[in-house]
């Protein structure tokens, strides 16, 4: 039987990774697909390309598809998401300069948001120079998060510092020459800027929002609609993917497909950090955060809409979009739970009973109600304490603009 051909896009960065094992290790083709991976340079590459139909999927920024679906982008386009391909893999990276004035200022060098964070709020509050930090989309994961820490530590985004965009390979590069002093990104350019251009990490997302998303597998609304068995055999790819990727054992042949010259382009022992969660975060130290990339264990793959409405509220926190009811019912309507469940019951694999749960009050793994079986989330705390509940997303904007 024929396979049917899929166009899809991706960037060079490690949480590609499922997309590229669904293609690589025949899981696409059990499930009838045969993937055409294009390697793009920029997150605007990928929002464009994905919107005129030149990929009929790609791998995206979790809140690409809703920037596409509230018109935030130059060819607006309902968009939707049905898979996510993992939690975590994110990390702020800073100048060795910049390394060095916080942790004058009491920065510990062990990743944790808060000292990290509070470190650089008396830099900032010091500094004859307003700082700048990048990161890869204006509507991506790296920038909501980098705001949260900075404003969370009394750092004002826009205010106290420029954020500025540039694509993931660039990174580093601008940080080495004075470009940036600092930048959100995934792997592998964290780690590629500390071997190559001195730099430090100072914070990881696992420590700023525990289990949390970041990449998807986005796609035209109309196509979804289009191509049911498509997306159901998709979403099944992913899945099983996800399943060999989380395996240790397999771990090691992850990270030597992804360094190949036609995804990273970098060396295996870079790429095996982000699965290991080992990170040489500069200056000779090396520090294991756990559940620093998440490829299947807590639901990873699940798309949950409290999740989209997370997004929403960074979006009107920083003005880019108008609080309303039907905004929100907007932002919520493009994670799609119903399309992976519907995927995943003929496998009897066990998937969330619910579309929402509240963020920031798990300090432990815990079982959650389940369909065709039982299922353990992960901690899933802010470092500042605070809690996202999906039911008030007013209330907690509103708390957020009180807050800075």
């Amino acid at each position: 039987m024929p396979l049917t051909h899929l166009t899809a896009g991706f960037l060079p960065l490690f949480d590609s990774v499922l997309l590229v094992l669904a293609q690589e290790k025949g899981f696409a083709a059990a499930e009838g697909l045969e993937l055409h991976l294009i390697r793009e340079t920029s997150w605007a590459n990928i929002r464009d390309r994905a919107a005129i139909g030149h990929f009929d999927i790609a791998q995206m920024l979790a809140p690409m598809p809703l920037a596409a679906s509230l018109g935030l982008t130059p060819i607006a386009t309902p968009m939707i998401t049905p898979v996510v391909l993992g939690l975590g893999n994110n990390a702020i990276t800073v100048s060795a300069d910049l390394w060095k004035a916080m942790a004058d200022q009491g920065a510990q060098g062990d990743l944790a948001a808060g000292p990290a964070g509070a470190a650089l709020a008396r830099v900032v509050a010091g500094s004859s120079r307003k700082l700048r930090f990048g990161v890869v989309h204006q509507t991506s994961s790296h920038n909501y998060e980098l705001r949260y820490w900075l404003a969370a530590s009394g750092i004002m985004p826009d205010r106290d510092v420029e954020i500025v965009v540039l694509p993931p390979p660039l990174l580093p590069d601008a940080l080495s020459t004075g470009g940036i002093d600092g930048y959100c990104v995934g792997e592998p350019w964290n780690s590629i800027g500390v071997a190559t251009k001195g730099a430090h990490i100072a914070t990881v997302k696992a420590s700023i929002w525990q289990s949390s998303p970041d990449k998807v597998i986005g796609m035209r609304a109309a196509w979804a609609d289009e191509h049911p068995d498509q997306v159901s055999a998709l979403i099944r790819a992913i899945y099983n993917a996800g399943l060999w990727c989380a395996d240790p054992a397999n771990q090691d042949e992850a990270a030597r497909i992804m360094s190949g010259a036609a995804y990273l382009d970098t060396s295996s022992e870079i790429v095996a950090r982000a699965l290991s969660g080992m990170l040489d975060i500069g200056g000779g130290v090396t520090r294991q955060v756990p559940d620093h990339f998440i490829p299947h264990a807590y639901a990873a793959n699940f798309p949950w809409k409290s999740h989209a409405l997370w997004y929403y509220s960074q979006m009107v926190r920083w003005g880019e979009v108008t609080a309303s009811a039907e905004n929100a019912a907007l932002a919520a309507a493009c994670f799609r739970p119903d399309l992976y469940r519907t995927a995943l019951a003929p496998v009897s694999a066990a998937v969330p009973a619910a579309d929402y749960k509240a963020d920031g009050a798990r300090a432990e793994p815990g079982e959650i109600e389940a369909l065709n079986g039982r299922l353990t989330m992960g901690p899933d705390l802010f470092f500042d304490g605070r809690i996202f509940d999906p039911t008030a997303v007013d209330a907690y904007i509103a708390s957020q603009r009180q807050s800075g």
